[in-house]
């Protein structure tokens, strides 16, 4: 007997992200959002117009939220591959360069270790 494991969600996003997503389109038109590497906002998830980050062949589109892509840079991605990602938000400033920047909020990764059953699910549908 074979037990088939779907893969899980490799992005989520909470309720509250949701909530400011809707409302950062509004004003915005679609949105993108790539996981910063660290340089000058941290390694924070950054929102965008939809285009207004130019994703390369080194960028890898992880997951797409309510309409949005949300990308990765390759090497990055190598460390983070065992770990389901969560989209949040919490009170503060966020990045300069990242829409939500004005509006008394952050946008947020929270993750957790995927299970040694998700893991072999990713693996078996080529994720990982």
């Amino acid at each position: 007997m074979t037990i088939t494991t779907t893969a899980p969600a490799q992005v989520l996003r909470t309720e509250a992200a949701a909530a400011l997503m809707q409302s950062l389109e509004a004003k915005h038109g679609p949105l993108m959002f790539h996981q910063s590497g660290g340089c000058c906002d941290g390694s924070s998830p950054m929102c965008f117009p939809l285009g207004d980050f130019l994703v390369g062949d080194n960028d890898i589109l992880l997951a797409t939220l309510d309409g949005a892509p949300f990308y990765m840079s390759r090497p990055q991605f190598e460390y983070w591959k065992h770990t389901q990602l969560i989209l949040d938000v919490v009170p503060g400033r966020g990045g300069m360069f990242s829409l939500e920047g004005s509006e008394g909020v952050r946008f947020l990764i929270r993750s957790r270790v995927f299970t040694g059953e998700e893991i072999a699910a990713l693996r078996s549908g080529g994720r990982i």
